[in-house]
């Protein structure tokens, strides 16, 4: 379960560090707060912080909840591609974001997974 632990917490900091860059682009770009809008480069930033803690809200209990009923190193490696989704995601947004697709769907993906994992392994547990 620790690989499921350290992936959960790897979302949360990855969470912050985008957090962090909504700060800095609040500096750069002299958004005072509580502005949310203002300059192009700060929304992108902005946005991606709030669209991860969106995804943040599925992930972490479909991560855990999957990780009780499936061995723990595979829910862990579904998580990692989240991860990996989020990072493409955010690049992708500050760049250009009409191409967030493939971020999205590395993200969006393993989340409906591991939630339809989770859900079958509740029920196939309270099956008699």
């Amino acid at each position: 379960m620790n690989s499921v632990h350290i992936v959960a917490l790897l979302a949360v900091f990855q969470f912050i560090y985008f957090s962090i860059l909504v700060g800095q682009a609040r500096g750069k770009y002299g958004i005072k707060a509580p502005a949310m809008t203002g300059n192009e480069h700060f929304e992108r930033a902005a946005r991606v912080q709030m669209n991860t803690l969106e995804q943040l809200v599925c992930f972490l209990p479909a991560l855990l909840i999957a990780a009780a009923y499936w061995p723990p190193l595979y829910v862990a490696s579904v998580g990692v591609v989240y991860l990996v989704g989020r990072a493409i995601y955010q690049r992708a947004y500050v760049a250009d974001p009409a191409k967030r697709g493939l971020g999205f769907a590395l993200t969006f993906m393993p989340t409906v997974l591991l939630g339809l994992a989770g859900l079958v392994g509740a029920v196939m547990r309270s099956v008699p």
